[in-house]
């Protein structure tokens, strides 16, 4: 039951939150900061981080009587510590009254907070990348994390509406309507075509994978501002508590809102190498279909926030994410390149670059192989050259997943790159047909360098161990003189890059997508 002197209103719950802020500063050193969102206030004492829900009522939650959002604070701190328990400390209650509120003491509780450790200003990997020190490693090492986290997240129950049809184009729906509200609905009325459209095609592969357990309790606000870096660690925090239905869902659809920040940031190379890393650690390249639908409603979603803050008086403005929601549901650019070449040559460095110049997905052989035989990337697979999961009935099982992931790739409307060394005509071949049924565009992308140089790389990369590549000298050596070289029209389809000299990957993908 709502104590007598609960704020009602936001104005005196802002009241309250000014009151706090006034009695943390007296108890303590630094200068206490006061942030607002759309539904909350935080208050940032130097040491812990105090987070209050507004009285609010909105379209996707209600926050309005005292008991909902003590709830809300529960189940805030419990949701939050799957991800990030070193910051997620204790719900608290805050008695006293609005003018003078207490953490201590007597009597009924007149609000709610959330206790957080507070971290260093600069560690959000939005405020990284405004600085220019986000780096590629620490969006993989998120999209590791957060495939470990998905495969550990309980399933929907059969029997529950969540990550269904039904709910996707629900939400996609209220999405439109609350940014048509705002902006009108002729603004709308061709991305609300397009979507519908969209959704009823891609019905079966949500159901398909509601069914095979892709939907699972996640985040479910996967955007830049929820992602920090700790130390070594990169994680999340701040996911959906005032919803359920918003956060069990389908795991690429977690995946695709901070992949979709990134892009709406202007940074593809983050966003697709944090796609790859995703891809490479999961191996749910059945995500892929349904991808890009995901990105467009993520970036509905964000437009909507913006509009919400604005009319709360918001100062700022952020990416246009109405903008990218219909380039991203436009998006259709199919074509396939497969990376040839010994190994050591370069094939991963310059694939790893290049689908994030060109917004593509990779699929790696080294990566894929030791999927299908139960290992993790980088667990250690050596053999003697042609034995063990390097057998040529392993690599012919290996060539054909390949060729299947691609298939799923290209469908899906991506541009795609088959990292393998593609050393025979007929797995060459294999792919080039598999293009040419699809009627997209196929490109080989020849990467050599001095066979010493070579030598040089594998021996280096066999130290190390931090590659999934487990190709030795041996290997080398069996290459090089079983190697089929590209006949005459297949150099006529092919992208030389010498990897003993500095490669421009940005040309490389201009040449690509150009052809």
């Amino acid at each position: 039951m709502t104590a007598p002197d609960a704020p009602r209103t936001e104005a005196g719950q802002r009241r309250l939150a000014q009151a706090l802020a006034r009695a943390l500063q007296a108890g303590g050193a630094a200068p206490v900061r006061m942030i607002e969102t759309h539904i909350s206030w935080v208050l940032l004492d130097g040491i812990h981080a105090w987070k209050i829900k507004k009285p609010v009522r909105l379209g996707f939650l209600d926050f309005g009587d005292l008991a909902a959002r003590r709830r809300f604070c529960e189940e805030e701190l419990r949701l939050n510590r799957r991800l990030a328990p070193e910051l997620y400390l204790d719900v608290v209650a805050i008695r006293g009254s609005p003018e003078a509120p207490l953490f201590a003491g007597d009597g009924e509780p007149i609000e709610y907070a959330v206790k957080m450790r507070q971290f260093a200003d600069g560690a959000l990997l939005s405020e990284r990348l405004a600085a220019g020190t986000l780096e590629l490693q620490h969006v993989e090492r998120l999209a590791q994390r957060l495939a470990a986290f998905h495969a550990a997240a309980p399933a929907a129950p059969a029997d529950s509406a969540w990550g269904s049809f039904g709910r996707i184009a629900d939400d996609t729906g209220r999405a439109l309507d609350g940014i048509a509200q705002r902006a009108g609905e002729a603004a709308m009325a061709a991305l609300r075509a397009r979507l519908d459209v969209q959704v009823q095609r891609l019905r079966p592969a949500f159901e398909r994978r509601r069914a095979e357990g892709r939907v699972r309790e996640g985040h479910g606000d996967l955007h830049l501002a929820n992602a920090i870096v700790l130390g070594d660690d990169v994680t999340a925090f701040d996911c959906i508590e005032f919803d359920p239905g918003l956060r069990w869902i389908d795991v690429a659809s977690d995946i695709a809102f901070l992949a979709m920040d990134l892009l709406a940031h202007g940074r593809r190379d983050f966003a697709f190498g944090f796609l790859d890393a995703w891809l490479a650690a999961s191996g749910d390249h059945d995500a892929l279909p349904v991808l890009r639908y995901y990105m467009t409603y993520r970036a509905l979603v964000r437009a909507l926030v913006a509009r919400i803050r604005a009319a709360q008086g918001a100062a700022g403005a952020g990416p246009d994410y109405l903008a990218l929601a219909q380039r991203l549901a436009a998006g259709h650019d199919p074509r396939l390149l497969i990376a040839h070449g010994l190994s050591g040559s370069g094939k991963s460095w310059v694939s790893q670059r290049l689908l994030g110049s060109a917004g593509a997905i990779r699929l790696r052989s080294d990566v894929e192989r030791k999927r299908l035989f139960g290992l993790r990337a980088l667990d250690d697979a050596s053999a003697p050259p042609g034995a063990g999961i390097y057998g040529a009935q392993a690599s012919g099982r290996t060539y054909q997943r390949l060729l299947e992931l691609a298939g799923v790739a290209l469908d899906a409307g991506y541009p795609t790159i088959v990292d393998a060394t593609f050393l025979r005509a007929r797995e060459r071949d294999a792919f080039r047909d598999a293009a040419r049924v699809r009627g997209v565009p196929f490109a080989i992308l020849n990467c050599h360098a001095d066979p010493a140089l070579l030598r040089e790389r594998i021996v280096a990369r066999h130290a190390g161990r931090a590659d999934a590549s487990d190709a030795d000298l041996a290997v080398l050596e069996r290459q090089l003189a079983a190697c089929e070289a590209l006949r005459d029209d297949e150099r006529a389809l092919a992208i030389d890059v010498d990897t003993g000299a500095p490669a421009d990957v940005d040309a490389i993908a201009a040449r690509w997508l150009g052809g």
